[in-house]
């Protein structure tokens, strides 16, 4: 509406007051009331071709919804660079001819209810493509779920009018899918009530970093306080990566830092599916990038150009937003990465930065992809932050009196500039006190004085004086009520354990890279004990979801003398090693009491495959003590992705489910809701009598 722009116009030009102008735009807005719809749709209009600052345009966006019996939240836009057609309804609601012209449709809002299901309470806000909002589901509410809310997705009114907008919306609902990750935000489902259409997804309690950089004041984080939020953010977007996602709209608005610390990735709204040579891609049926979805201050220079995704435009994105949570300002004084190219801006350097996290910092923010930091594998190990962390050295306990250092008679002193020197190159990788480095250098320089002849011949024998030694932290007992909390409490994770005189043995699954180095460590605590017998498997990161949920249920079956034991599933392939084309072929045995049999295929790609019960395997009740195979018919054909899986029995005295599961689901969705159902079955039956093992297998391409 042309007074709106005249008077955004005029307000950028300094000729009204921030008051003046607010008055101004409710005044116009009481003249034109039936007409809000259209006033947002100038709005947003106005604020794609020059953009308002955020705390401004968020204020009108609150004024036009109050006025439309709405309210607005926002965050920093995706410019959608979109022409904009009316959005019209329908003559009578049930007609379907071509309604009259220049009638507009009420965009949903706050006490609003989709599908007669979900009643959207608040709005938590504005992007590109829709509006999220805080929904009550009404059938969690009647289960009396604890959790009955969750986040929804509307298509903006001034956007869904687009035709490929509809088809935009359902490819974000399934790409965002298939990524199952604990910093990325789990999406539901994809629905439409009438014209309107919607994603459901988990409801996050917190805010998004750009509030928080935003904020007045924010001069920057402290680097060791920003590296957690770092990492967050890029094991987000590594994750992706490797499944062949590359964000394309990554910025501070898409972070969201949730009241209980956890940091979670949202939007991948323009997401698309990296072009390999073995697939193919559906980028030629539709391509989301057509709608011009761009943040101008996090894209890289390739995005303007309208080259192919690559992992390396979030690269940039994650440098601008790591520079700005680090200095409070962004890196290009939020300018394109075009206009900077252009006027050959320079980033200066962050004063917490030493030399290799600033080149790092700094190659990620080239305007060149030849240059630019290769991978965010690459850009979190430069920056101090390892994908899968080692475990944390154990700190040591301070004494009641200061450690003195045995020194040999005669010793020199050591050199205190020696002792400066090596104390910071020391400190940066270790967690443990100045004291401590302290007293270990001069332990270890004492001992290269006294420690005997070395090669060469003329060094000097160690003088006749008493070596002390610290004493060791008291050893455990060694039994198995004090072994089994220390297997609990190891990160991704189902172990069991039995112990045969002084000999512990262990067996389970543990995360691969660092795992079993953790186990030895925390066992070595326990008097009386030999060396740990250890026969664990190595869990991939992308299972770690899976053996985390289901330890509790899953050590209950393998401990000694477990009411459970008996529960178990093997595949017939040797060494679970199978190819492409080959069938999925599984030995089951039960307990001695009647259950009901659910096994469940956990795929690469974030989905879950439910096998029984399924449509090809309706009927999963089984007696006691028995023996099954399933797949022998070719039920299942081993295809892509390959990589190392998980195949999943879980055994229960009731139906898991009252209802038949879809034959694929997102598999973040579905621990949680079989978490929830297994609550309930453990507090009606015990929890000891619910039976879990574990198959996992190896796929690959076929010759």
């Amino acid at each position: 509406m042309t007074s709106l722009a005249e008077l955004i116009e005029t307000f950028r030009r300094g000729a009204l007051s921030h008051d003046a102008f607010i008055m101004q735009i409710d005044r116009t807005l009481a003249l034109d009331h039936a007409n809000c719809a259209r006033l947002r749709e100038t709005l947003d209009e106005t604020q794609t071709k020059d953009p308002l600052p955020d705390d401004i345009y968020a204020e009108l966006i609150r004024h036009i919804e109050r006025f439309a019996g709405t309210q607005a939240g926002f965050g920093d836009e995706t410019r959608v660079q979109v022409a904009s057609p009316p959005v019209r309804r329908a003559a009578s609601p049930n007609s379907a001819a071509e309604p009259a012209e220049g009638t507009f449709e009420r965009a949903k809002g706050i006490g609003d209810t989709l599908n007669g299901r979900f009643v959207l309470e608040e709005c938590l806000g504005v992007g590109g493509m829709g509006t999220v909002y805080k929904a009550l589901d009404l059938r969690k509410l009647e289960a009396a779920d604890r959790k009955p809310y969750i986040a929804i997705k509307v298509l903006n009114v001034q956007f869904r009018g687009q035709p490929s907008s509809l088809i935009a919306l359902q490819r974000e609902a399934r790409k965002a899918q298939t990524l199952a990750h604990r910093n990325i935000v789990t999406v539901y489902d994809f629905d439409r009530d009438g014209p309107i259409v919607y994603i459901t997804m988990e409801y996050l309690s917190g805010n998004p970093l750009s509030k928080l950089l935003r904020e007045p004041g924010f001069a920057g984080m402290p680097y060791e306080k920003a590296l957690p939020v770092i990492a967050g953010m890029g094991r987000a977007l590594a994750y992706a990566h490797e499944r062949g996602f590359v964000h394309c709209d990554f910025k501070p608005a898409n972070v969201f830092l949730t009241d209980a610390g956890e940091v979670k990735v949202i939007d991948f709204g323009i997401a698309r599916a990296l072009t390999r040579p073995d697939e193919e891609s559906d980028v030629t049926v539709f391509d989301p990038a057509t709608l011009g979805g761009i943040t101008p201050a996090y894209a890289s220079p390739e995005m303007f150009e309208h080259r192919e995704p690559d992992p390396r435009d979030d690269v940039y994105a994650l440098g601008c937003v790591t520079y700005e949570l680090l200095t409070g300002r962004h890196p290009f004084n939020r300018v394109s990465a075009i206009q900077a190219r252009g006027e050959k801006r320079q980033p200066e350097r962050p004063k917490d930065l030493d030399r290799r996290q600033w080149r790092t910092l700094s190659e990620s923010l080239s305007f060149d992809r030849a240059t630019r930091t290769p991978s965010v594998e690459r850009f979190l190990e430069g920056m101090g932050v390892r994908l899968h962390a080692p475990p944390s050295p154990p700190r040591p306990s301070r004494p009641s009196q200061p450690v003195k250092a045995p020194q040999p008679v005669g010793a020199p002193e050591p050199s205190r500039q020696a002792m400066r020197r090596l104390i910071p190159a020391v400190w940066k990788g270790a967690s443990i006190s100045l004291a401590a480095l302290i007293a270990v250098a001069a332990l270890w320089y004492g001992y290269r004085e006294w420690s005997g002849p070395r090669s060469g011949g003329g060094q000097p024998q160690p003088p006749a004086v008493a070596k002390t030694h610290a004493s060791p932290p008291a050893p455990a007992p060694l039994s198995l009520a004090a072994v089994t909390p220390v297997l609990a409490a190891q990160p991704c994770s189902s172990l069991s354990a039995s112990i045969d005189g002084n000999a512990l043995q262990v067996r389970g699954y543990v995360e691969g890279h660092t795992g079993v180095t953790r186990l030895r460590d925390a066992l070595a605590r326990f008097a009386g004990a030999t060396a740990p017998s250890i026969d664990v498997q190595p869990v991939g990161e992308n299972n770690c979801d899976v053996v985390t949920a289901l330890a509790p249920y899953w050590t209950s079956t393998h401990q000694a003398g477990g009411v459970a034991a008996g529960t178990s599933i093997r595949t017939k392939a040797q060494n679970g090693q199978l190819t492409e084309g080959s069938p999925l072929v599984l030995d089951v045995t039960t307990p001695g009491y009647d259950t009901y049999v659910n096994v469940d295929y956990y795929v690469l790609d974030g989905s879950v495959v439910h096998l029984v019960p399924s449509r090809r395997a309706k009927d999963n009740q089984a007696p006691p003590n028995y023996k099954a195979t399933i797949g022998s018919m070719g039920d299942w054909v081993i295809g892509k992705p390959f990589g190392t899986e998980m195949i999943v029995v879980v055994l229960t005295p009731a139906p898991l489910f009252d209802t038949m599961r879809p034959d694929s689901e997102p598999r973040a969705g579905y621990l949680a809701a079989m978490n929830e159902r297994l609550k309930q079955i453990g507090e009606k039956y015990g929890p000891a009598r619910i039976g879990v093992d574990y198959a996992q297998i190896t796929t690959r391409a076929g010759h």
